[in-house]
């Protein structure tokens, strides 16, 4: 899935969850400046889950002291809950309430039960958006990792990790609650000039070691499978770190 000449993958360590997520805010700043810093606009891909609340606030903390132009900002989801609009499972509702709704970025949310009728057609309907109103190449896209290495949502296993010719595809049988899901490809996460995975706590920590070890099959830790052409970065807090 990943090219032979993408640089090795690095890993950042921090003492605790809140200082990893005050870097990854930091670091997200200083690259949404870099990537604007030729007029262009910088494209973002946001995860959920309990360590990206905590990088989102940061974010919504530091922003006013940055030098980010948020117009020029298009943010787009890993996956997301196909659930109603305003179900408190969606990733998307907690990073608008976090950080978006303050900034005021470009958001294409992933559609929700009021938006398509299956999975499948909101994922159909995800990929056409992001044709049209995508760059080709995400700037930097973040991911939270699970305790069975999955990523988005593309769980171990799954044939969905072995689709090639698509963008996003439906979840039906999630093994995580709700089981309705719709995740962004394996192709589709690998268009990125950076790939930051953000994992906190010890029961994270044996996903970790497995995904950056080489000889790991991404069937058996999704993890392994995302990469980015330029960097791939590992935020760490020190228990999910504890087995590398």
């Amino acid at each position: 899935m990943t090219s032979l000449a993408t640089p090795e993958p690095r890993i950042e360590v921090h003492d605790d969850a809140d200082e990893l997520a005050t870097a990854v805010a930091g670091a997200l700043l200083a690259r949404l400046v870099d990537a604007q810093a030729d007029g262009g606009t910088a494209q973002v891909v946001l995860t959920g889950g309990t360590i990206a609340d905590l990088i989102h606030r940061e974010v919504a903390r530091l922003a006013p002291g940055s030098a980010v132009d948020w117009s020029r900002v298009v943010v787009w989801w890993g996956d997301e809950r196909f659930v109603a609009p305003d179900s408190p499972d969606r990733n998307a509702g907690q990073a608008r309430a976090a950080f978006l709704d303050a900034v005021g970025a470009q958001a294409h949310e992933m559609p929700s039960t009021d938006d398509a009728r299956s999975a499948d057609v909101g994922a159909a309907s995800y990929a056409e958006r992001l044709r049209e109103l995508g760059a080709g190449e995400f700037d930097v896209v973040m991911l939270g990792v699970g305790p069975d290495g999955h990523v988005a949502s593309l769980f171990p296993g799954q044939p969905t990790l072995d689709v090639e010719d698509r963008i996003a595809v439906g979840v039906t049988d999630s093994p995580k609650p709700p089981p309705e899901r719709i995740s962004l490809t394996l192709p589709a996460l690998n268009r990125a000039r950076a790939v930051w995975f953000l994992v906190s706590g010890e029961g994270k920590a044996e996903a970790v070691a497995r995904a950056l070890d080489p000889a790991t099959d991404l069937h058996d830790i999704p993890a392994a499978g995302v990469s980015g052409s330029q960097e791939t970065l590992w935020f760490l807090d020190r228990p999910a770190a504890s087995r590398l």
